[in-house]
């Protein structure tokens, strides 16, 4: 009862960020201008950008499976996929839930250890965990790596923007007993972890968690066991692509940011993962107000104009998860 109410606490909280972030996003917007705007986009570039986030879909399956063969060569790319599509749609419903259940999309079809005992699997649930958090890993490192490129790349444009607008606003927050907090928050997190470590073979508590930590450690190593290492990066370096490609057309689609070349869609998609990265459901709110305010900041593209390409790139994601979302949740259930 307890986990319930937590859950729906969480939920009203980041329902209620949400639409704080899409107030504050779409407060100015005369409504007659934007309809007018949306009536005037290349709506066959939002086609192309819906395609792109499409085979990005596929790809990040691919990346998946590619860690998960080592723990059980069994799971097909199908399951990958819908795994991936399955959690895209989740995080509509409760931010960062999608990471768990295609986790459980992956152990439901994976196969047993030991036939006479089904509920042991060799993907197990913390196993796959420690994939999917490797995989985020890797993800958020190549984000910042591209964003410190073109920030530093193109700083009297893009620098400029970044410090006034989100370091110094994020640095006035903090003030030096923050980090007093965050140090004794450190010191009892290694007690903790010198406890479990400690207690491993004699704690009835501790064996258990410890052998949680050891299939995530398991799915987290698998990028050491993998064949083709070659190959994951190759897909990680697709996969940006297509980000690139998405904001890309996106931009493309709107006639008012004729004037923005690439390395501009490459800023705005970087920016917008900043967005996703706020917990709220689909980055909705959140991914419309970081890009309007982008616009706004680095271009001098109005926020209630900026707000239509917000709209525009974020509608066309969210469509394209929603569907491949319910077609994977679907096949899973045939499949069942």
């Amino acid at each position: 009862m307890k986990d319930s109410l937590k859950k729906i606490l969480k939920y009203f909280l980041s329902m209620g960020l949400a639409g704080v972030l899409l107030w504050f996003s779409f407060r100015e917007v005369e409504w007659a201008d934007f309809v007018n705007e949306l009536r005037n986009c290349r709506w066959g570039f939002i086609i192309m950008s819906m395609i792109a986030g499409s085979v990005a879909f596929l790809i990040r399956a691919l990346r998946w499976r590619q860690l998960l063969h080592p723990i059980d060569p069994s799971i097909t790319r199908v399951t990958a996929f819908n795994g991936i599509n399955i959690g895209n749609i989740s995080n509509f419903v409760l931010p960062r839930i999608g990471e768990f259940v295609r986790c459980g999309v992956i152990t439901r079809r994976s196969e047993p250890v030991d036939p006479a005992v089904p509920e042991r699997r060799k993907a197990s649930f913390d196993k796959v965990l420690g994939t999917v958090v490797l995989e985020r890993s890797w993800e958020l490192l190549v984000m910042l790596m591209l964003l410190a490129v073109v920030v530093v790349g193109g700083f009297d444009r893009f620098g400029t923007f970044f410090v006034e607008q989100i370091w110094t606003p994020m640095a006035s927050r903090l003030d030096f007993s923050i980090w007093w907090i965050v140090a004794l928050l450190a010191v009892a997190a290694a007690g903790c972890l010198y406890a479990l470590w400690r207690f491993r073979d004699s704690n009835p508590l501790c064996i258990k968690v410890w052998n949680i930590f050891k299939g995530f450690g398991q799915g987290f190593s698998s990028c050491l066991r993998m064949d083709r290492k070659w190959l994951f990066f190759a897909y990680t370096a697709f996969i940006w692509v297509m980000y690139w490609f998405m904001a890309a057309t996106s931009m493309w689609a709107a006639p008012f940011l004729d004037e923005l070349n690439i390395i501009d869609a490459l800023f705005l998609s970087l920016v917008g993962g900043l967005g996703f990265a706020v917990p709220v459901p689909g980055g909705i709110g959140a991914f419309h107000f970081i890009i309007s305010l982008t616009l706004m900041g680095v271009y001098g593209v109005p926020m209630e104009t900026g707000i239509v390409y917000a709209t525009l790139s974020h509608t066309s994601q969210a469509i394209t998860q929603i569907l491949f979302g319910l077609g994977s949740y679907v096949s899973e259930a045939v499949r069942n």
